[in-house]
Parts: structure tokens; C-alpha cells; sequence
């Protein structure tokens, strides 16, 4: 079961190590495995994330640690022959498109056939960074298991710490597709929030003002509107860019503005909105653009991805109820549609 764990520096402890602080915590696994965790940029010191195992912990100090979603497994990754639709690789890091379905790396409930076994079975082992831990080797972020689309993976420690850094610091350009119910009016928008772990069911996120909750920022453009039918009130087809990368922000962000994601089974509309949700079987969410300078050679890396086949078909089905597309839509939308 997924969790997060929340800390108030007392005194005593002030000056102590952040990972040694950590360690020695009950609910905390060992101190290595909270180093990582650090570096992993899993771990915040007063709502912002800490990539300094050596920080010294003051009175205080409120820590949230994001704990691994799920208790990872013993062992080594075993490589298993999964095709990976790689879009760029050279000798230090993989841009590739990663498929519905696809769950990034094992647990329990899915002990193999993830991204992380194809990448053991590309790359071996030792040519995998290890930062997020032995069983998420390559990873550097996650998209979740039904949502498409571009993601990074690295192959050495240094370039996933360095590929880390980029997302901290909000230089790693990620953009996203994504098909919400409703009219959305105004062109473009910002969504700033503390996300945290909801208090009422532990699978989702939740928008929230603890001061624990992790700062979230997600700006949009709308690209397309659709009328309103019988069934439903409408669609509205938007970009969104990622400024920070917490569990679920999209889907949690555009639900808190009353515009969940078509097909999304957890934050959408529910049941009895099959119709509505045009029989989509999974969220319209789709990474479709990862823009960076390379760590290492310093050459700029632009990679877009078209939109699959069931999502596309979405948009065809919903075509004839278009109000019209807007400059960013007559841009993007025909480079998503490229076949």
C-alpha cells in the first residue's frame, strides 16, 4: 500500500544528518535506502525537495518522505524481451515511448513484465542507474501504468542524478495531451496546489493545504472545444505542461478544477459515465513532448510522440462536435494526428 510519512524535528535532533535523521526513524527504512530516497528527490524539508543526503535537520523542520508505492521486491530485475520503442539513446541516457498498459516497475502484483525488466534486458544491469533503487534501475520518472507516452531513462547514476536535477529545477520541458469533460473558457490557465496523500482513500492524491503537501504546479493550453451532446457536457481538449512531477498531478489538478480527464478511473466522472467517457477503457493522457539539454554533451533533445490508436480514435469520434481549434490547436493537433 502506498504512504507517505510526515516529521517534525524536535530539538534534540537538530544538526543530525538528513539520512542519518531519517534512518533512525521507525517507520524509515535503512539509512541507505533513505540516501536514496533522497537522492530519488523523494524526501522534502519544508515543502520543498531536498537532494542533500548531508543536509543538517534544524527545529523545526517539517520532512515528508514519499514512500515506494508499493514494498519493493528482493532481488535482482530479471531482463525479459519486452519491445521498447525507443526514440533517442546514445551511451548515457533513453528517450522512449512507453505503451499503455506498461507498469514501470515490478511490485507486488506485478513481480515482472515492466519497463524496468525490457531495460535489464537492453541494456544489462550494470548499465543502469540505480539511484531510484536495485529494483527501478533506468528509472528516472514514472508515467503511470495507463497513461502513454514519452519518458527518460538513464544509463549511469551521474546522468540519472543529473536528469533529476533537470525536473527539480523545472528545466526538463514535459508536455502533455489530455482530453477533459466540460468547456474550458479561458485559453490558458495555471494550476498551483499542495498535493498529498488523500485522507479518504489511500490508492488516490488529493488537492491540500496540510503543510506537509508536496508544492504542484500544472500550466495548460487549450487546443480544441467540443459541444456538448446528450450524453455528456462537452469536451475540451488541452496541453499540459509539468512544472513538477508528484503522483498523479494532471489527473488530480484537472479534477480540482472540475474538468476531470475522459476515461480516467479514479479521479473521472464514475460509473455510469461509459457514454461520456466515449468507451475509453483507460485515461486520455498522453505524453506527447520531452524537450532538454543533455546532461552530458550539452546538445539540445526534442522528442514528440503521436497520439496511439485509442485516443485518436477518440478525437475522430468527437470530431463533428467541434467548436473550433485554437492557434496552439492548429499547431499541435496535427502533429499528434501524424501517422
Amino acid at each position: 500500500m502506498p504512504g507517505d510519512l510526515h516529521i517534525l524535528v524536535a530539538e534534540p535532533d537538530a544538526g543530525t544528518r538528513l539520512d542519518v535523521y531519517l534512518g533512525a526513524q521507525d517507520s524509515c527504512p535503512s539509512r541507505s535506502a533513505c540516501a536514496r530516497l533522497v537522492e530519488a528527490g523523494a524526501v522534502a524539508v519544508n515543502g520543498e525537495v531536498c537532494l542533500s543526503k548531508k543536509y543538517a535537520v534544524a527545529a523545526g523542520d517539517r520532512i515528508s518522505v514519499e514512500l515506494p508505492e508499493e514494498e519493493a521486491l528482493s532481488g535482482a530485475v530479471i531482463p525479459q524481451p519486452i519491445p521498447l520503442d525507443i526514440r533517442f539513446e546514445d551511451d548515457y541516457l533513453i528517450v522512449l515511448s512507453k505503451q499503455r498498459g506498461l507498469v514501470c516497475h515490478p511490485a507486488h502484483g506485478h513481480a515482472d513484465g515492466t519497463l524496468a525488466n525490457a531495460l535489464v534486458y537492453h541494456c544489462g544491469l550494470d548499465h543502469l542507474g540505480t539511484l531510484q533503487g536495485e529494483d527501478r534501475p533506468g528509472i528516472v520518472h514514472r508515467l503511470d501504468r495507463d497513461t502513454s507516452g514519452l519518458m527518460l531513462a538513464a544509463k549511469d547514476d551521474e546522468t540519472q542524478r543529473a536528469l533529476q536535477d533537470l525536473i527539480r529545477l523545472r528545466t526538463l520541458d514535459r508536455r502533455y495531451i489530455a482530453l477533459v469533460h466540460g468547456y474550458i473558457a479561458h485559453d490558458e490557465g495555471t494550476i498551483s496546489t499542495g498535493i498529498a496523500r488523500s485522507t479518504r482513500d489511500r490508492v488516490k492524491m488529493a488537492v491540500s493545504d496540510d503543510p506537509f503537501a508536496r508544492q504542484a504546479i500544472t500550466t495548460f493550453k487549450v487546443l480544441e472545444r467540443f459541444e456538448a451532446s446528450r450524453t455528456d457536457d462537452g469536451y475540451t481538449l488541452v496541453e499540459c505542461h509539468l512544472y513538477t512531477g508528484r503522483t498523479h498531478q494532471i489527473r488530480v489538478h484537472m479534477r480540482h478544477i472540475n474538468h476531470p480527464l475522459v476515461g480516467d478511473p479514479l479521479y473521472g466522472k464514475g460509473k455510469g459515465a461509459e457514454r461520456a467517457d466515449r468507451g475509453l477503457a483507460r485515461q486520455f493522457l498522453h505524453s506527447w513532448r520531452v524537450a532538454f539539454t543533455h546532461p552530458v554533451t550539452g546538445e539540445t533533445i526534442e522528442c514528440r510522440d503521436t497520439l496511439p490508436w485509442d485516443l485518436a480514435a477518440v478525437l475522430e469520434d468527437i470530431e463533428p462536435l467541434s467548436i473550433g481549434r485554437t492557434p496552439a490547436g492548429d499547431k499541435i493537433i496535427p502533429q499528434l494526428l501524424e501517422w
